[in-house]
């Protein structure tokens, strides 16, 4: 059970106005911002917790204090509002609030402590709480400082601290601010393969001769598509850092919700232009091998057999394009089927991408498939453009098929002119007539032009 309560409806400018959440019987594990008040602000959220045990039973209650400092006098009014409380609405019909001149003894807005009376401290100021020094950052890191084009490498966001860190920190609305992050680092001449982190882990990492407790909140590899380079810039992460009260009291809140924003630090890419080549333009870049189906096959002139050409490795699997083909009458070779497994993991985008073709060859022979396929690619370990070519082998037997695979194809040109036009006898004379007569008009007009040339002398 949720339920809110307000404070007061007169409030002087040295105290403040608080707002509380309590549920009964189970920890607050997410709620709602609380409403903005005009004419107050904001000054922190604390938590408190109690527990009941009558007769045997035991009860629990645990609250969430927002406070708010009036900034001038006056009358304000706090809408209404709903809450999401634990996933259950929970809703105030709001207050007016008079705000009044600062009064020399300031009423107590606090949680109220049990033993204050038993210790004498009824009368005590509201609590002061201390800011405790932090050893905590945040960093944009990557693997590579350049590339090629066409060349991954991996980016990661990561909020540290480190093992002698004493002030108590809690993550914020991460969903939110990784969300606007994406989209302010995200490159647009880049692919962007997202490891889609789902949860925040601790993990340990040791550097600068310290111990840090490392929390990844996101993680992608981006492939450049032009020289130049690629440019990140630096993106806050705010994180919920509490203040510790001086003197703390045994059952009051001993700490008060702040917030503090760390900075990455701007990072920058060098894309260097891949070597001159016919197909630099088309070729993938990344470190690649090639798997076949089988190593040797015996097959039948004109029967069909299936055939898989598959790259495996590292790179950008999603851009990879079919091998080339040479193409031959011996050998009909049907558009691939093509299957595709990418893995995003420990700082890498690996995969396959499998092209299956179905085949038939015409003649009897020993048919070496390196002959008919090539997959033309660039090497960024080496620096040099490499291709993968099969070792497979066909042993093919049986009568050639090469003619009826020829009557069987699309000839083209003239002969597709064969169906469509008519078979009537034509009479070609008129073409002899029709060239005497221009021959006839040229004469003429030279003899025109030499009396007019006599005429003239």
């Amino acid at each position: 059970m949720s339920n809110v309560e307000l404070g007061e409806s007169e409030v002087a400018l040295n105290e403040t106005f608080t707002i509380k959440v309590t549920v009964s019987g189970e920890k607050i594990r997410s709620y709602d911002q609380l409403p903005e008040i005009t004419g107050f602000q904001k000054q922190g959220v604390s938590q408190s917790s109690s527990m009941n045990i009558v007769n045997g039973q035991m009860s629990s209650t645990n609250s969430v204090i927002q406070y708010y400092k009036p900034l001038r006098k006056g009358q304000f009014t706090l809408p209404a509002f709903t809450l999401s409380v634990n996933g259950q609405q929970v809703s105030s019909p709001g207050k007016s609030i008079t705000v009044v001149d600062a009064r020399a003894s300031s009423r107590n807005n606090r949680a109220l402590d049990p033993f204050d009376d038993l210790f004498g401290r009824g009368n005590s100021e509201e609590p002061e709480y201390v800011e405790v020094e932090d050893d905590a950052f945040f960093s944009l890191s990557v693997d590579k400082e350049e590339v090629y084009v066409g060349e991954g490498f991996n980016v990661s966001l990561a909020f540290y601290m480190s093992e002698s860190n004493q002030a108590p920190f809690n993550f914020h609305e991460p969903g939110k601010q990784l969300e606007r992050i994406i989209n302010e680092i995200k490159p647009g001449n880049a692919w962007e393969e997202n490891f889609n982190i789902t949860s925040i882990q601790p993990e340990r990492v040791e550097f600068g001769g310290k111990r840090w407790t490392k929390y990844k909140v996101y993680e992608a590899s981006f492939f450049p598509f032009n020289a130049g380079s690629v440019e990140f810039p630096s993106v806050g992460w705010e994180m919920i850092k509490y203040r510790i009260a001086k003197n703390p009291s045994f059952f009051g809140s001993n700490r008060l919700q702040d917030f503090k924003t760390f900075y990455s630090q701007p990072r920058s890419i060098r894309v260097m232009p891949l070597p001159a080549h016919p197909l630099k333009n088309e070729v993938s870049v990344g470190v690649y091998r090639l798997r076949e189906s089988f190593d040797q096959k015996e097959a039948r002139t004109g029967e069909g057999f299936t055939y898989d050409f598959t790259i495996t490795g590292e790179g950008n699997i999603s851009s990879i394009r079919p091998p080339r083909i040479k193409r031959s009458q011996k050998l009909n070779t049907f558009d691939p089927n093509e299957q595709v497994q990418i893995n995003r993991g420990r700082g890498k985008v690996t995969g396959m991408k499998e092209f299956s073709y179905f085949m038939t060859i015409n003649e009897q022979q020993d048919l070496a498939l390196e002959d008919h396929f090539e997959w033309i690619y660039f090497d960024p370990e080496r620096a040099l453009y490499d291709t993968l070519k099969p070792q497979a082998v066909v042993l093919v037997s049986g009568d050639s098929k090469i003619n009826q695979a020829i009557s069987s194809s699309r000839l083209g040109g003239l002969y597709d002119l064969i169906e469509v036009e008519d078979n009537k006898l034509l009479n070609q004379g008129y073409k002899y007539y029709f060239s005497a007569f221009i021959n006839g008009l040229l004469i003429v007009a030279v003899v025109f032009l030499g009396f007019l040339m006599l005429k003239k002398k």
